[in-house]
């Protein structure tokens, strides 16, 4: 059987734990808050009802297309675009090629980020496999405008997130719904994943600070994490309403 993402590929590896799911989940939180095309994603009143659940989906799709077989990662990816494409008739107006971009391309950069900072780093040829992954994703999507290849997309990476993000009246609104759903403890714990994973840029948007002190909390995690004992404190910490959602991510 052919796959979308060979069975042997890094990009399996990374997204078949749920705990660098989950990072990915929190550097999209942070994005999707601060980007100027946000407004699409109030459009229908979805997310700010269930911003939770609108991200987390986003990272379910992901995962769907990466292990799937290759007829059904590509009817996904339609499912995918011709959801956008049903927004924007209902909209009448045409979402930003920039905009589908950003979304690929905070994929590729938090599944890289989240897997080194749970993991080790990677090598310049599994960040490249990451790559193109998802730029088979925007190819089928019939995107313009993409990068051909990894040092091209660290580039068009570097601009977008320059040009692109902006702290708005939807970031605060958003931030007081990841608040309003996570609870305290929760949304304390997400500020500060995000200060140890995002880029200098969002970083400084969002006022994040610059003190992480869930350092050294995630070094002992990361110890249980070698030791595969680290559920029981992952779960502990999840929101009761994904809480299965979220202990499905993981895969053997």
């Amino acid at each position: 059987m052919k796959y979308f993402v060979n069975e042997g590929s890094i990009v399996r590896k990374i997204w078949s734990k749920a705990d660098t799911a989950l990072f990915i989940f929190a550097g999209a939180a942070a994005e999707f808050a601060l980007n100027k095309a946000v407004d699409w994603l109030y459009f229908t009143g979805r997310l700010p009802a269930d911003p939770l659940g609108r991200l987390f989906s986003t990272v379910t799709y992901a995962r769907q297309i990466i292990f799937a077989n290759e007829e059904a990662a590509l009817a996904s990816i339609d499912k995918i675009t011709a959801i956008h494409k049903g927004v924007e008739q209902n909209r009448g107006a045409q979402i930003p090629d920039w905009a589908y971009r950003d979304v690929l391309f905070l994929l590729i950069d938090y599944s890289v980020r989240s897997f080194e900072l749970l993991d080790r780093k990677l090598t310049d040829a599994e960040k490249a496999e990451v790559f193109d992954v998802f730029y088979r994703v925007g190819e089928r999507m019939q995107l313009t405008g993409l990068p051909v290849n990894f040092s091209g997309w660290q580039q068009m990476r570097a601009e977008h997130l320059q040009q692109n993000l902006a702290y708005s009246k939807f970031t605060a609104d958003l931030y007081h719904q990841y608040k309003k759903h996570l609870g305290q403890l929760r949304y304390t714990l997400l500020l500060q994943v995000q200060l140890l994973l995002v880029p200098t840029r969002v970083s400084g948007l969002l006022s994040l600070g610059n003190t992480p002190w869930l350092t050294p909390v995630l070094n002992v995690y990361k110890f249980l994490r070698r030791l595969k004992a680290e559920s029981f404190l992952r779960n502990a910490l999840l929101p009761t309403k994904y809480k299965m959602q979220i202990q499905e991510l993981d895969r053997s």
